[in-house]
């Protein structure tokens, strides 16, 4: 299969621009894909995002350097900006500076001493690097051709591969293979999603059906009495159930305390004591009976330091459990419903 590199020309333009061009020359002759700011609008604003774009596409990157720095982008060159991104992102950089002492225009020369400093670090930077030296440009255009058939024989990088070239029968072979062991290990792991979902709703109604079977019995206290009185039995299933939408956040054991004897108390026709309604050792009893079936936990809400209440909360057991007995307290009264219409519309 025959590869398409794509490689990064990163340099400074005016005092490069015919350098560029025969390293442009030397890049398509090869059969690869040489990018650069030739390809880019000076007035996009997008421009450092749209580079950054095309260096991460690259497969290497080629940086010229001759005896000026460039613009600056704050403290730094664009250039060497460049340079410092493709460093970041680990791609194979090939530097190339120019000897010193070369024929080179007087007027492509740095004047200032920062802008010469800056270049000076910057080459020392390139150093640390596989770099090439050069004369002239026909001397780049012949390294940079000899450098980077090396590179692409000793570091091969992805490339571009044609769509045509990319499958041969090998591969063909081994796609098919892989899709049919994909095909097999989804089918085992839909068989156990299904095992799965058949225990834990194996487990929901084993414990819907030992909250139903465990009952216990809760007295009541009315306003004006002292005496407790009209003890009934109710399954921790009811007693949940009422509960629960309390738990949705937290719930204390005195609310828990006083909620149920609100809405359990037998005598509907006298009030029941605001608080001390029913026994809080029952109710204690019965929170840490929902807490061992690790439907309710304790509260990890802070609260004040003078709140002395025990609060609690759902466990995600507890808040699906709720879910699905709703479910089916929903389900029983559209069933109801459907055959009260249906009754009635036989009447009529």
């Amino acid at each position: 299969m025959k590869k398409k590199y794509q490689i990064f020309i990163s340099s400074t333009f005016k005092d490069l621009k015919n350098e560029r061009e025969l390293v442009i020359k030397a890049i398509l002759e090869m059969g690869h894909i040489p990018v650069g700011m030739e390809m880019f609008s000076a007035g996009d604003t997008q421009q450092w995002k749209l580079i950054q774009t095309q260096i991460d596409d690259c497969d290497y990157y080629v940086i010229i350097s001759a005896f000026t720095y460039g613009s600056l982008d704050g403290e730094i060159s664009y250039t060497e900006k460049e340079y410092d991104y493709a460093v970041s992102k680990d791609i194979p950089i090939l530097g190339f500076i120019i000897n010193d002492g070369v024929n080179w225009p007087a007027k492509s020369f740095d004047k200032t001493e920062d802008k010469i400093k800056k270049l000076n670090d910057f080459k020392e930077k390139i150093k640390n690097r596989i770099v090439s030296f050069w004369d002239d440009k026909n001397d780049l255009y012949a390294k940079v051709s000899i450098s980077l058939m090396k590179q692409f024989n000793t570091n091969p990088r992805i490339g571009w591969i044609k769509s045509s070239e990319q499958m041969g029968p090998e591969v063909l072979k081994e796609v098919s293979r892989l899709s049919n062991e994909n095909s097999k290990l989804r089918d085992i792991i839909q068989e156990q999603e299904l095992q799965i979902e058949n225990e834990k709703k194996a487990e929901f109604e084993k414990l819907i059906k030992t909250l139903k079977h465990n009952k216990r019995e809760i007295a009541f206290k009315y306003e004006y009495d002292n005496e407790w009185s009209d003890s009934t039995e109710f399954t921790l299933l009811n007693i949940f159930n009422l509960l629960a939408p309390e738990f949705m956040i937290e719930s204390s054991t005195e609310r828990c305390r006083s909620y149920l004897g609100f809405i359990l108390k037998p005598n509907k026709e006298r009030k029941i004591k605001t608080n001390n309604s029913t026994p809080l050792n029952k109710i204690k009893s019965i929170l840490a009976d929902l807490s061992a079936l690790e439907i309710i936990k304790p509260s990890l809400k802070k609260h004040p330091v003078s709140d002395k209440n025990e609060y609690w909360t759902l466990t995600l057991e507890g808040r699906q459990l709720f879910r699905e007995v709703r479910r089916e307290v929903l389900d029983e009264n559209l069933s109801i419903s459907i055959d009260n219409e249906e009754v009635e519309t036989s009447e009529n």
